[in-house]
């Protein structure tokens, strides 16, 4: 199994960048059984399917009912019409997810005389759906095992959820964290008791007092090098070590770098019995503090209401609730640490809503424990401890305008949510208009709650979704939606009718349009957003984030913003006039490298990634787009040659000129152009700098040119037995071909074949140039001149005078083709060109080498991605729907950052829209728009006029996009004052309104910041 997971990295790959191939081969080799397929046991298991464990059991005894249809969404009608047993109805589908994992059904009821022993074969087992004592008696089986089976239990009850881990006295977690190890470069290692380590240029260290760090590289104090040291933070840039301060320590002479080193940790954990009483809470929203405890009491009486009555609360019974509160205020008084007042209204709403099931509710903490139920198999990641709650009483109406009639059940799917949140908000959802961008994860998951939901399954409802991509095979790990067979089909529209066999009634339409400027007009003018009830980003980038988010402020439409990161995870909510925009506030810019650190003094593999990914644009697809744009620009390539001789310099001549003189023509000459880039890339390259900056190069403070974190580099020296070098000419030569269209074959490519072409390639001697090398690091690349000498120039004529009188003239002067990076197809050498020059340059420069997949991941800019946390996020992001839709007051929306490696999650008030008083009386935020309405006629001059009248201000600047319409220090611009508006705007037929940036200046001829003026034509 776990050889299988190696073969087939193509499904694994985003979720290897998360877990780590450690953690992904225990995953397959452990069994899970998961207790319930209800809506939350469903949710649970299809995250461990796609996750890859060796075997999933999955148990339950109930048959399919018509309530399943609203929470399960593996249950069908014909299901529910035969009354099949739900783990049976769930288990083909299940094992169509993943094709590495076995999936069993177990129809037998788990109760208290149920004989356990079966449960010995599994590593973990999650219970759901299921009586506390049940649980009970489970967890101690579980306990009493050797080894020790891992226990989770997790329970959602109306609008609430719960999760329980004991994984035993002693657990070992391999990783606590998940955060890749950085490489911080030291500037002083001080010689005392203990050592003062100070970090260069005053970089962050990132530690934690007790964290423990490897040196490297350390000059002078060698004994440090590869010594493991327990570390206590002094400043965010300096910790303390171990002794330095004895003679087998020399003095620090420079250099050095240090890694967090990854120790193991020991957790802890108590027995259900014991945390019952006095139990271990995660805290999420720290706005309802007291929330957990009473909801830890009130499941609690949940289970003793049903052992007394035989089953859950009536859905809002005066009488039920009255009942659930008596006992959950008796256990209160049996806990170790009781509270000092139960919450009324929280048990009273556990109650009322007990025998519902929020669909969203199941998806946020189905992720989550699907995630506790990979830990306890991996030792990867930190493990919940113990208990977490969470709630969802803001989706629950006013109850002045929904009566409690409203909340009881009418047989049909929508039970479970109409007894959470009444008929009339399932209503609300099922005539929504929802405009969603991205079918990729995130938007299947969505699609998938949206089902359940009802959501546009009404009259006048509408799901619009559109993403311009094509399924690939790496996304079935996470896409839950797609199946092998859907692979190259477009999303959006597997996406939909794959949803529609969860819930027939929906109203859905795919589209593959990217929505952009290009787009704007033609496909997603303001009239469809402001057709729409609600947007929903489901995107990969910041970019697009940044356009839905002002398409949304420009149209006065709520927007629910989601995103994650391996582990972690956001939701953001909103809402127009009552919450800030995604743009308000400032995205983490992307690390910059500075041009000359990458270009000649790399210090991390992550510099040599980025010189080989640039290296791959410019050869394969800069020099290519190059030549052609040469080609089509000069008709006559003699008389540029002839103008190159003479001095002339003619844009592209220089590059073009050495392109057509070194183009290949067959295989053979792609191998042997390979090689010689080896020999400049790997070898002369090197011997230039130290040409340019011997060793012993000093700068003007006296100190040493080559110091940390500038390595010196050493040429590397080819050689046809190395994997890494036969590799780097292979790939190189396989991606020449590609552009030059010349065909070759699989023997070719064989190392023997190679190794053959390369026994006659002349490499040519270093010679070293007088060539300026950049060091400065403000400097970026657009700043770097390159100096072309005249003697350059008049070669390149040369060179391509010989090339137009040469009988391969035709050939070798027709178009080349550029090729388009794709990181996912491995047969097409672009990531194995990349790793090749990144170790390459790596060796160069002594910096250690790394795998290719990291290569990759960086290389390819690949988010890092898993299906828990994917699950966890739409669930979270679906309750804010309800809310939106409900037009709930701010206080109500919550925020949401989870890391479910630590696990964390935490829950908080939007930020509300921040207001610019303009004058006494007048305040603006980014949701505000001035309106001004002319005629066909309306002058520039009215217009200003109008904006004085209208907002008290002085117009000094009107500008419609990039075009300047009017900037009175300009003098022509006075002249279009009497010119009318639609004459100087040039609308394109059919619109009747721009939006127009206004500068204006108060009385005091301060400037003003006003909002968009929105101006209207007239008829």
């Amino acid at each position: 199994m776990a050889s299988d997971m190696e073969i087939d990295d193509s499904l694994y790959s985003r979720q290897r960048y998360v877990l780590g191939d450690s953690a992904m081969k225990r995953m397959a080799q452990s069994s899970v059984l998961l207790y319930g397929l209800g809506g939350l046991g469903v949710e649970i298991a299809k995250n461990i399917a796609l996750a890859g464990v060796k075997s999933l059991a999955v148990q339950d005894s109930k048959a399919c009912t018509v309530s399943d249809l609203g929470t399960q969404f593996f249950v069908r009608q014909e299901d529910v019409d035969a009354k099949r047993n739900r783990a049976e109805a769930s288990a083909s589908k299940l094992a169509e997810l993943n094709p590495y994992v076995k999936i069993t059904t177990l129809t037998e009821p788990l109760t208290a005389e149920t004989d356990l022993s079966y449960m010995q074969r599994y590593q973990c087992v999650i219970l759901t759906d299921c009586p506390l004592s049940v649980q009970l008696k489970v967890n101690n089986f579980c306990r009493s095992c050797t080894p020790q089976v891992k226990f989770v239990s997790s329970d959602v009850y109306g609008v609430f959820g719960s999760a329980f881990c004991d994984f035993g006295d002693s657990f070992e977690v391999m990783d606590p964290t998940g955060e890749e190890a950085k490489e911080v470069f030291i500037a002083n290692i001080t010689k005392e008791n203990p050592g003062v380590v100070t970090c260069l240029d005053q970089r962050l260290h990132g530690l934690e007092t007790g964290d423990v760090v490897t040196f490297k590289e350390v000059q002078g104090m060698e004994k440090l090098n590869s010594m493991q040291c327990p570390v206590k933070v002094l400043t965010p840039v300096t910790f303390s070590i171990c002794d330095t301060s004895g003679s087998e320590f020399g003095e620090y002479q420079g250099g050095g770098i240090f890694t967090q080193v990854k120790v193991p940790i020991t957790a802890s954990f108590k027995s259900l019995a014991e945390q019952l009483k006095s139990p271990n809470l995660l805290m999420s929203d720290l706005s309802k503090f007291s929330a957990p405890a009473n909801i830890h009491l009130a499941f609690q009486a949940l289970h003793a209401f049903c052992g007394e009555v035989g089953s859950l609360p009536l859905p809002w019974c005066t009488n039920s609730s009255d009942r659930l509160l008596a006992l959950a205020q008796e256990i209160n008084e049996k806990m170790t640490n009781k509270l000092e007042e139960v919450e009324e209204k929280i048990i009273r709403c556990v109650s009322h809503t007990s025998s519902g099931c929020l669909a969203p509710m199941c998806a946020a903490i189905g992720g989550f424990v699907a995630q506790e139920g990979l830990k306890a198999i991996t030792g990867k990641f930190m493990p919940l401890n113990q208990f977490l709650y969470l709630d969802a009483m803001e989706c629950i109406p006013d109850l002045d305008s929904s009566p409690p009639e409203a909340f009881q059940p009418r047989n049909d799917r929508l039970d479970p949510l109409r007894i959470c949140v009444g008929h009339q908000v399932c209503q609300r959802l099922a005539d929504s208009r929802l405009f969603m961008v991205g079918c990729g994860a995130i938007g299947c998951e969505m699609l998938k709650n949206y089902a359940l939901l009802g959501v546009s399954s009404g009259e006048s409802g509408q799901i619009t979704i559109t993403d311009n991509d094509l399924i690939e095979k790496s996304n079935l790990n996470r896409q839950f939606l797609f199946r092998s067979h859907h692979i190259q089909k477009p999303k959006s529209t597997t996406a939909a009718q794959a949803v529609l066999e969860i819930n027939p009634a929906l109203h859905i339409e795919a589209q593959q349009h990217k929505v952009c400027p290009q787009t704007e007009s033609s496909n997603y003018p303001d009239k469809f957003f402001e057709a729409q009830d609600v947007m929903v980003n489901a995107l990969d980038n910041v970019e697009a984030r940044r356009y839905m988010d002002s398409r949304c402020v420009t149209n006065q439409r709520p927007l629910l913003e989601s995103g994650t990161m391996g582990t972690k995870g956001h939701v953001q909510v909103i809402v127009p006039h009552l919450t800030e925009s995604y743009t308000s506030q400032q995205d983490p810019a992307d690390e910059d490298f500075p041009y000359c650190t990458v270009k000649s003094f790399p210090a991390t593999i992550e510099h040599c990634i980025q010189w080989a990914r640039d290296k791959f644009e410019q050869v394969f697809v800069q020099q290519p787009n190059l030549f052609n744009k040469f080609l089509s620009s000069n008709a006559d390539i003699a008389a540029v040659a002839d103008r190159l001789k003479s001095g002339d310099m003619v844009d592209g001549g220089l590059r073009v000129s050495k392109m057509a003189a070194t183009r290949p023509k067959m295989w053979a000459d792609c191998v042997a152009l390979a090689r010689i880039r080896f020999e400049k890339y790997f070898n002369h390259k090197a011997r230039q700098l130290i040409h340019a900056f011997p060793l012993d190069t000093k700068l003007p403070d006296n100190s040493l040119f080559w110091q940390s974190p500038k390595r010196p580099p050493t040429p590397v020296k080819f050689s046809p037995e190395d994997p890494l070098h036969l590799g780097f000419v292979t790939s190189t030569a396989r991606l020449l071909c590609d552009i030059n269209n010349i065909p070759f074959t699989p023997q070719d490519t064989s190392p023997d074949s190679v190794k053959t072409v390369l026994q006659s390639v002349h490499v040519p001697e270093f010679r070293p140039s007088n060539k300026k090398i950049e060091t400065d690091e403000s400097k970026s690349q657009d700043e770097v001149e390159e100096n072309v000498t005249g003697d350059e120039v008049t070669e390149a004529g040369q060179r391509l005078a010989q090339v137009v009188m040469s009988p391969a003239a035709k050939s070798v002067l027709k178009p080349m083709v550029a090729v388009e990076f794709e990181k996912d197809d491995d047969s097409n050498d672009h990531i194995n060109f990349i790793a090749a020059c990144a170790n390459l340059r790596a060796e160069m420069y002594s910096i250690e080498n790394v795998d290719r997949l990291k290569i990759k991941r960086i290389a390819g800019r690949i988010v890092p991605a898993i299906a828990t946390t994917t699950a966890s996020v739409s669930g979270l992001v679906t309750m804010e729907l309800i809310k939106v839709l409900q037009k709930r007051p701010l206080e109500w929306y919550k925020n949401a950052f989870l890391n479910l490696a630590l696990p964390l999650l935490l829950l908080s008030e939007p930020g509300p829209c921040a207001r610019t008083v303009l004058k006494e009386g007048l305040s603006v935020s980014v949701w505000d728009k001035w309106t001004i309405c002319g005629t066909t006629e309306f002058t520039l001059q009215q217009f200003l006029n109008a904006c004085k009248e209208s907002f008290g201000f002085e117009a000094t600047a009107v500008v419609n996009g990039v075009k300047i319409i009017y900037l009175p220090i300009m003098p022509p611009h006075k002249k279009r004052l009497p010119q009318t508006m639609l004459k100087l705007i040039k609308p394109e037929p059919g619109i009747k309104y721009v939006d127009l940036v206004v500068c204006f200046e108060n009385d005091k001829g301060e400037e003003v910041e006003g909002p968009p003026v929105r101006y209207f034509f007239g008829n």
